[in-house]
């Protein structure tokens, strides 16, 4: 073998190790909010969640129907700053990521705030929506300023991050997606397989949460199973 392809091949194993560090460094500092096996860290209805296959599974059935939604909520703090990786499956119906939110009812586990949304279908995974509060924050593939205006919430399109069929297109059915939220100050953005799905600019100050609880959704309606596994968190200065 000649000099220059021993260059070459010395050049190729370099940038192969550094592909292989690179997952390594991307997850410095983050923390394991779930261990696996178990629901330590977390409540919720026992009767809804349990740890299955090594993930954290909601599921409801047609014998005696949820009513409202509820959530699995983490019980080691709160976030303000952060990102937040975790991987997600669902069969069947909606679900979301709570997070800067609030525990409006701990009986029933009812939460409220910011949700990173996701669904069966094919419209709302990777929305911004603001459950029991303003509703839809930035739909797939917008980028949005949120401002009060004469005392009511006004959303402002100001940009896209990428069409919405072709995001959607990203993300599979039935099968486990990668999904990353991103809030730092009042800026809040989402990621489905590492895809933007929204940028947000919150402004509203008396409605823009800047700290809260993370939680996990089980929706309303017909019979659905959810997992979530994986998550880690990284908070930010």
């Amino acid at each position: 073998m000649n000099r220059p392809s021993l260059l070459a091949l010395a050049a190729l194993i370099s940038l192969t190790l550094t592909a292989c560090r690179s997952p390594q460094k991307e997850e410095k500092g983050f923390v394991q909010l779930f261990d696996g096996k178990t629901l330590k860290g977390w409540t919720g209805r026992p009767d809804l969640w349990n740890v299955r296959d090594g993930a954290i599974t909601g599921e409801t059935h047609a014998v005696n129907p949820l009513k409202g939604n509820t959530f699995l909520v983490w019980t080691n703090g709160t976030v303000d700053n952060f990102e937040l990786r975790l991987q997600y499956k669902i069969l069947n119906g909606n679900s979301g990521i709570q997070y800067r939110s609030q525990l409006q009812d701990p009986d029933a586990f009812v939460v409220g705030g910011y949700q990173a949304d996701f669904e069966s279908g094919k419209t709302y995974s990777g929305i911004l929506y603001e459950e029991r509060g303003r509703g839809i924050l930035a739909q797939r593939g917008q980028r949005t300023h949120v401002s009060e205006v004469d005392g009511k919430t006004k959303v402002d399109v100001i940009g896209s991050v990428g069409d919405s069929a072709a995001i959607q297109g990203l993300i599979h059915d039935a099968d486990w997606n990668s999904y990353l939220v991103i809030a730092n100050g009042n800026h809040l953005m989402h990621f489905i397989n590492d895809k933007m799905t929204v940028d947000v600019v919150d402004d509203q100050a008396a409605k823009a949460a800047k700290s809260g609880i993370l939680a996990l959704q089980i929706h309303a309606g017909p019979p659905m199973l959810v997992q979530f596994r994986n998550i880690r968190l990284l908070r930010l200065p």
